[in-house]
This record gives C-alpha cells, structure tokens and sequence, in this order.
C-alpha cells in the first residue's frame, strides 16, 4: 500500500455547517452549501452531521489522502449511501472519484471490464488478461477514488483479484468497499481484509438521537412532540434513516401547499400505516 502523500484530501477538507442543537451534550451539524449527487428523497431535506457522517467524512478523506482501501458497512437503510456520497462531495477533487458497478456474482473477467469502464479504459482493454491487468494497474496508478457500492456481491475470486490490482506498490488510487455485509464478504478473504485501512460501521440511529436528528434532517420535524418521535421510532421508524426518510417524504406529500403545517399524531398515524404494507 502507497504511503501517505495527499494531505491536501484532509487539509482541503472545508464545510459550511450550522450548529444544531443536540441532546446529552451531542452537536449535529446541517450541511447548508449545495450537495451534488447527494439523495435527501424530500425537497428541503438536509444532511445531518451525525457521528457517523462526520466519522464517514474523515474516513474517505484519510483513504483519498494515502491511497488506502476501506470498507464501509451497516444494515440496509442506516444511510451509508448517503455518508459515502456526501463525503466523496466534499472531497477537494471530486473529479477523480470513479465509480464500479458490479452485477451479482461478476467473473474475474467481467470486473476487469467494469473497472476498465469506471477508468475510461474500456474501448483500450487488451484482449489478453495479462496486458489488460497491467493496463489496469498503470491507471491506478493515479490519485483518485474508486468506489465499489455493493461489495458483498462479488465473489472470492474477484475480490482475490483486486486484492492483487490493491498489492502493487505503484498504486496510488484508494479503493472504498460499501454495502450491507460488505465486511463478511471481505472476511472471507484474509488477504484482502488484511489490507482494510478502516472498517467503517455506519449504525442505527439511537433512541436519544431519532429526534433532534430529524428536526435537522427537514423543517417538519422542528415542532414535532418528542413523545410523537418516540411513538414513531417504537412502531415504525427503528433507527432506520432511510425508513425516516420515506415517512418525511410521505408526509410533505400529504401537506402540500398547506401554508402553517402541523404534523400532529394522526397524521404520523396514517403517514406510518403507508409504510407498514399489508400485515
């Protein structure tokens, strides 16, 4: 792996943020410049500072900065989609981020090919796997970010594979590993988990957390009763960031163009029974 030579991904690293305030002494903070590429699922919606955004945030910096490889996990919904892209945002060169988009189960030939897309390679590749590989590792040998979403769907031999594009001493490119039981995959493969800079968890949302993160997240929350929060969570909401999401989508659709909003504990009601589906 490259040793450290990019400080400028960490010290680069600026945010416009405001102050929320928190419980237990905790501050969030509310992203307030434009976010590109960054799905919020509500118009108005924000991205909160939690700590495991701002812990996701340093992570893909300190990987940019050196070069490394990280793998980013959490259970379906927890939000790690939305830390990733908001951090590779603010990246100082967001223009070297590439992305890989990988089927389920893709051949060592067909990750060649994808990678070879997601570097601009692909109408150049070789046909011959040997030239292909060197082919490949002469472009990681660039400073930039790739970003391999739904790790967990490669296989061993593909994941053996960039193991060994990850061993050459000349590569500089970092390479982020995400996806719900991303870890256990890697895992499986002692060679390339050992080279795992961070393992980074992107949790549920705690119990104290749900509300103040919420009147954060979107405007609707703001007046919201805590007790209301609590009944949501208990029934609904479960710390998943995503299933939050969907239910503040549900409701700024069921209040449009109402001038004084108030989401009150009936409207949560038929809000989350949306959501629930057939019992």
């Amino acid at each position: 792996m490259a040793g450290a030579r990019r400080p400028d991904a960490l010290s680069e690293l600026g945010l416009n943020v405001v102050a929320e305030k928190g419980v237990g002494g905790q501050v969030f903070l509310r992203e307030q410049k434009h976010l590109a590429q960054v799905p919020v699922l509500v118009p108005d919606a924000q991205v909160v500072h939690t700590p495991a955004v701002r812990s996701v945030l340093r992570t893909v910096a300190h990987a940019a900065a050196v070069g490394a490889v990280v793998c980013l996990y959490g259970d379906a919904g927890q939000g790690k989609t939305v830390a990733l892209q908001y951090a590779l945002s603010q990246l100082p060169h967001p223009a070297r981020v590439r992305r890989v988009h990988v089927g389920v189960h893709p051949t060592v030939p067909e990750l060649r090919r994808v990678l070879a897309d997601a570097l601009e390679l692909g109408r150049r590749l070789p046909r011959g796997a040997g030239e292909a590989d060197l082919m490949l590792v002469n472009a990681l040998r660039q400073p930039r970010v790739l970003v391999l979403d739904e790790a967990q769907r490669l296989p061993g031999p593909a994941l053996e594979f960039l193991r060994g594009l990850w061993d050459h001493p000349d590569t500089d490119t970092a390479l982020v590993l995400a996806g719900a039981g991303s870890e256990r995959a890697l895992r499986r493969v002692p060679a390339l988990a050992s080279r795992v800079l961070t393992w980074e968890l992107v949790p549920r949302l705690s119990s104290r957390e749900v509300a103040t993160v919420m009147a954060a997240f979107h405007p609707l929350w703001e007046d919201v009763s805590e007790d209301d929060v609590v009944w949501v969570d208990e029934h609904v909401g479960h710390g998943n960031f995503r299933t939050w999401a969907k239910l503040t989508s549900h409701l700024t659709a069921e209040l449009y163009g109402v001038s004084r909003p108030v989401v009150d504990r009936r409207l949560l009601e038929r809000a989350c029974a949306r959501l629930m589906g057939p019992l």
